[in-house]
């Protein structure tokens, strides 16, 4: 089974600052990391792979030269191969022409039987680029997936998703596209030997130019959506703080006359 996993670097959010004059993302000297849903895509892939006994897993991103340190951990976690996707035609991306650059190096990789993705990247938070890479491909996408698992035939996928209702229990046919949150299952620490093994294995490099496909359709000019602004949203002030440790009874009381005064009740 041929099995690819679409990763993130994002900037660490503890050191996210932003540029009071440009409103925008200060990425400059900000450290990286892996994208935190990523790792429930590469796990489950890995996992895939081991029991099967037998398959690839693929890492693909698409990112500046830096990007190269994630593909590096993805390939420590169990990844056999990875994929670097980096031009300066690439930058500016939205959420769809970065969804049509990373389809164009999936149909590369044709054929192939699943995509797990993370459910969605820290940093840009839309959970759009997943579900847009399987409507490019035109191949059926199972988002939120908590629970996976190979049919008895092992030609088909069942998949346990959440929903704001509850969960789903939804069963697909092979290629399909799936999205991992957090419960899916615990990304494993790579051991030392894996680290190590993992600066053996291929990264491969590619340019706009050697990925062909519409050249329209990559970085900025390929974006039909653009940030206009990004900022700190004010804090609130103002409100009090009750203590009813000692005297519960009392401390209803303030609270009823502080809601009254403020025209609540």
């Amino acid at each position: 089974m041929k099995i690819i996993v679409p990763i993130k670097q994002v900037p660490e959010i503890a050191e996210v600052k932003i540029d009071p004059e440009t409103k925008t993302l200060v990425r400059a000297g900000v450290p990286s990391i892996l994208n935190p849903f990523d790792e429930f895509a590469i796990e489950e892939a890995v996992r895939i792979k081991e029991q099967l006994g037998e398959g690839e897993v693929i890492i693909i991103t698409m990112g500046p030269p830096q990007a190269e340190e994630a593909l590096k951990k993805c390939l420590a976690m169990g990844g056999d191969r990875a994929i670097h996707l980096s031009d300066r035609a690439f930058a500016g991306a939205d959420t769809w022409a970065t969804a049509y650059t990373i389809a164009q190096a999936i149909k590369a990789e044709a054929p192939y039987d699943l995509i797990i993705c993370g459910k969605q990247a820290i940093d840009g938070d839309t959970a759009q680029v997943g579900p847009e890479i399987a409507e490019i491909l035109g191949i059926p996408q199972v988002t939120y997936a908590v629970n996976v698992e190979l049919t008895e035939s092992k030609k088909r996928i069942r998949v346990k998703r959440e929903t704001d209702e509850g969960f789903e229990v939804i069963e697909c046919r092979f290629p399909a596209l799936l999205t991992a949150t957090k419960g899916l299952n615990e990304p494993r620490l790579p051991s030392l030997m894996a680290i190590m093994s993992a600066s053996k294995k291929e990264i491969r490099l590619v340019t706009a130019e050697a990925l062909g496909g519409d050249q329209e359709q990559y970085g900025l000019p390929g974006s039909p959506t653009q940030v206009v602004e990004v900022f700190t949203p004010e804090q609130r002030t103002g409100g009090i703080k009750i203590d009813g440790t000692e005297d519960p009874e009392s401390a209803a009381k303030q609270l009823v006359e502080w809601l009254l005064k403020k025209g609540v009740i």
